[in-house]
């Protein structure tokens, strides 16, 4: 029975076509690129030759460290800013700067310049105003002309092109010169400006200023504020030296009051005074106290050989009594003394207070005029200080002016030379371009014209019945798909062809599934069908990742740079973790995970945890899809789930290796096992009545 069934084929691109007929046509191609290349060089050859070549300009600051102007004069010598720089560009390209060059260099008698620049036609009318000799020479002038800052310095390159060398050298040196030139004349028209200012301001400022100090010394003679020491009003200075004289004859006064108190106070106390530093001080009292001592000495000589009854010891006793009478006498004139001497200072305290109050009222006066003469004296300042200023920048001016020194802040550090080959046109790569881009249109061309013409056009969908074939199924099979006895003794079953990748990845999408289990019986080259389904599903907005459990690692390496990569091998021999393992297809956004390269064996005692390491991936992604290779329904046990779909890879349905594993699986319980090839098909093997789907 033949499960091939009629429905509508779509058209699909043959690439092989396409190339084979740009290889058909090679001959052609090589003929009108070398025809094209030729006429290039040709063209190039015939073409006038133009030369180039560029002056380099400086940006700096050249002020002589001796004749700068001071920072006060608002000049710090820094060097310019990048905005500065660019500024200096403009300034060079300006076209009263150009239209020097132009007229030095008579640019206006080359018909290079002279000519009309763009597209003319003699027999057309002009409209509008009709360009001058001198637009078109500084337009043609700007065509070839290129002025732009080197980026991330200070320097500006003027580059000029031109079909004379000698001139191609010579305008920008020029423009460089002139530039120069330029600079030099503006300073030297802002020092002559900045002194015919200057002048008329300073005499201005001086005649100003000496009215001011004028009023100054007016308003003082009027308000009677004499001037006194640091330019201060003479009754401030006068009441601050008064306040301290008055505290100096306060505090001598104390002094001699307690002074006079303590001497007191020992007398009354009947103590000695002989301590007191005033009572030390008179010459008197001292020869007393020598004295009595003296005659304390006697009586303690005596005193060893006479009885204290004895005359002599009783006269030198009442001479010691008169002595120390003799002795608070004088501390008494002492008292007396000191007294007189506070008195006196407060006599002169009362006088130092009369004044100092006196001078308080003229201070307060003089204070309220100082107001407005400390206004006054303000206004003179400011003048004074800008009329200095001014004198100082005219001095400088006018130094600079008259010993023409007038530094510009730029310098060439590199001139133009005259050129010795051209720039332009470059035969070999004008050559090479024009044979390479006519090898491009030529076969752009073919294959335009193919695809128009159909004949790269081919089929697609469904395949032809001959080059699918039937597939023999053994007894098993015929079993699952109800086939009597019988009638697998009288021949060969057929079943239907496999579905394409589309249909499988459609199937896929439409039935929910989390899991696509492929089972490749013949070999590597059938692991192709699990990566073209990996990267329709991943193109359909899934994510999916592709898990490669073959021995050749025969569906990831077409996807990888590399075959040795670390990948579910070295998960399960715990040498790698799941950031190590998963890789990006290189075609699609695809995630793969390699064989590995870890120990088979160490792997396979892990094998248990593979169930786990599935349902991890499926947390994260929307489809696994796993490549088997040649295996059996045992070694598919531990990949299979309830959202799991079990799909067999075919090339060739006649292989008896396709149809052993196919009755291998239906007879373990995939029933809705699901025939996949990249050539196409229609639906899975029919399932067996009364099994569900695995």
């Amino acid at each position: 029975m033949s499960g091939v069934s009629e429905t509508t084929q779509d058209v699909d691109i043959d690439i092989g076509a396409l190339f084979a007929s740009i290889w058909r046509r090679k001959s052609l191609i090589l003929v009108v690129s070398l025809g094209v290349a030729a006429a290039a060089f040709v063209l190039a050859s015939v073409m006038t030759a133009k030369y180039q070549a560029e002056t380099r300009i400086l940006i700096e600051t050249r002020e002589s460290v001796y004749a700068r102007p001071s920072v006060a004069n608002g000049t710090d010598g820094s060097q310019p800013d990048q905005e500065s720089v660019s500024s200096q560009v403009e300034l060079i390209s300006s076209n009263a700067l150009l239209n020097q060059v132009a007229e030095k260099l008579k640019l206006a008698e080359r018909s290079e310049f002279a000519r009309e620049s763009g597209l003319s036609i003699p027999f057309l009318p002009t409209f509008g105003r009709t360009a001058t000799l001198q637009d078109r020479v500084l337009r043609n002038m700007r065509d070839r002309l290129t002025i732009y800052r080197v980026e991330g310095s200070r320097v500006i390159v003027v580059q000029f092109s031109s079909r004379d060398p000698e001139l191609a050298a010579a305008v920008p040196n020029e423009i460089a010169d002139a530039y120069l030139a330029f600079q030099r004349q503006a300073r030297s028209d802002s020092e002559t400006s900045a002194t015919d200012w200057l002048e008329p301001e300073i005499a201005n400022l001086s005649a100003s200023l000496k009215a001011t100090e004028g009023r100054i010394a007016e308003f003082r003679a009027v308000n009677d504020i004499p001037v006194g020491q640091n330019n201060s009003a003479l009754a401030t200075q006068q009441l601050s030296e008064l306040s301290t004289e008055l505290s100096r004859v306060r505090a001598g006064k104390a002094a001699t009051q307690a002074r006079a108190e303590s001497i007191r106070r020992a007398l009354d106390s009947g103590g000695s005074v002989d301590a007191i530093p005033e009572v030390q001080a008179s010459s008197l009292i001292q020869r007393l106290i020598d004295r009595k001592a003296q005659i304390q000495s006697d009586i303690a000589d005596f005193s060893t050989t006479l009885l204290d009854n004895h005359p002599r010891i009783k006269a030198l006793r009442s001479q010691l009594a008169e002595i120390d009478d003799q002795v608070r006498t004088e501390a008494r004139k002492i008292i007396a003394g000191l007294r007189t001497e506070a008195d006196t200072a407060r006599i002169r305290e009362e006088e130092l207070i009369a004044a100092v109050n006196r001078l308080k009222v003229e201070a307060a006066r003089v204070g309220e005029k100082e107001v407005e003469l400390r206004a006054l004296e303000r206004d003179a300042a400011s003048q004074r200080e800008l009329l200095e200023s001014y004198l100082t920048r005219n001095r400088e001016a006018k130094s600079r002016r008259e010993a023409n020194y007038v530094p510009v802040n730029a310098r060439i550090f590199e001139r133009a030379l005259v050129p010795g080959e051209p720039y332009f046109p470059k035969k070999v790569p004008i050559t090479g371009a024009a044979f390479v881009g006519s090898i491009l249109l030529m076969t752009i061309y073919i294959l335009l014209s193919e695809l128009f013409s159909g004949r790269a056009m081919r089929a697609s969908g469904l395949m032809e019945p001959d080059t699918v074939g039937e597939v023999a199924m053994p007894s098993a099979a015929s079993k699952a798909r109800h086939v009597s006895a019988n009638d697998a003794d009288q021949g060969e079953a057929t079943v239907n062809p496999g579905l394409s990748i589309d249909q499988v990845a459609t199937r896929l999408i439409d039935s929910g599934a989390s899991r696509a289990i492929f089972v490749s019986p013949e070999g590597d080259e059938a692991a192709a069908t699990a990566v073209m389904t990996a990267r329709a599903l991943s193109d359909s907005g899934l994510r999916v990742i592709l898990l490669d459990l073959t021995a050749h690692s025969a569906a990831s390496q077409p996807m990888l740079e590399s075959a040795v990569l670390p990948g579910i091998t070295d998960l399960l021999a715990a040498q790698a973790s799941f950031g190590d393992i998963i890789h990006g297809d290189h075609y699609s956004d695809c995630h793969v995970i390699p064989a590995g390269v870890a120990d088979a064996a160490l792997a396979m005692r892990a094998i248990d945890r593979l169930p786990i390491i599935m349902d991890a991936l499926s947390r994260v992604y929307d489809m696994i899809v796993v490549e088997c290779g040649p295996t059996d329904s045992a070694g598919i046990k531990r990949l299979v789930d309830e959202g799991a779909e079990v799909l067999l890879s075919i090339l060739s349905p006649a292989e008896i290796a396709v149809q052993k594993s196919a009755a291998e699986l239906v007879e373990s319980g995939y029933d809705n096992l699901i025939l996949a090839t990249p050539a196409g098909g229609i639906p899975r093997l029919p399932p067996e009545p009364g099994r569900s789907a695995a």
